[in-house]
């Protein structure tokens, strides 16, 4: 193994999963659903811990685990989270609950996020995570920059796609998609950003200017 598989894997090892996130991470992986991996939750927490966050908002709730690290990072922050199937916001309301997390900082959304974001107002969030449906990838991140308040985070998980990402060979539309935001976004103005390569990697941006 590569030294830099060595340092991957002993990076997802470090970290230790609440009960919580480990049955939030075993439906997830039941229902088809590619959850955020332990590493790339963990710097979740540390982003939301670090950022003064206090209202997240996040596009795609998947069963809860990125949710969870989220508020672990950020106790008292309130969750707006919208999906589309409301099977899965249920597992993630059971997830948030086993997780100690009271119901009063908790607000699921089912419903196209294409069709919640132009609602939302401008500068109303402190942090946005990026995790719905890769097709609609640009035009949900343009709605994040949008939403999120002037030093506000921006995060977009799955960001080098399996490892596609950095094969040029690889064309797949999702690929591609990456491709095109990770290069308008180093050629923006408006952001700070990085690129984690920590589980299926993280794009970071920290927005500067409207």
């Amino acid at each position: 193994m590569a030294d830099k598989e060595l340092n991957w894997k002993y990076g997802e090892d470090f970290v230790v999963e609440s009960a919580a996130l480990g049955i939030a991470r075993q439906h997830a992986v039941e229902l088809g659903i590619d959850p955020v991996s332990p590493a790339v939750g963990a710097q979740l927490a540390v982003l939301s811990a670090a950022s003064s966050t206090h209202s997240i908002l996040e596009i795609g709730t998947g069963t809860g685990v990125s949710g969870l690290w989220l508020l672990a990072g950020a106790p008292e922050a309130v969750l707006t989270s919208i999906d589309i199937e409301l099977d899965h916001q249920q597992h993630a309301r059971s997830a948030f609950a086993a997780g100690g997390v009271p119901a009063n900082r908790i607000r699921l959304i089912t419903g196209r996020a294409s069709e919640v974001l132009p609602r939302m107002n401008d500068g109303a969030y402190d942090l946005v995570l990026v995790d719905g449906d890769e097709g609609s990838l640009l035009d949900y991140v343009e709605h994040a920059l949008r939403i999120v308040r002037q030093g506000g985070l921006v995060l977009v998980p799955h960001a080098l796609w399996r490892g596609r990402v950095a094969d040029p060979t690889r064309r797949d539309a999702t690929a591609s998609d990456f491709r095109t935001l990770l290069a308008t976004i180093a050629e923006s103005s408006a952001v700070v950003s990085a690129l984690s390569t920590a589980g299926d990697g993280l794009l970071q941006l920290v927005k500067t200017a409207d």
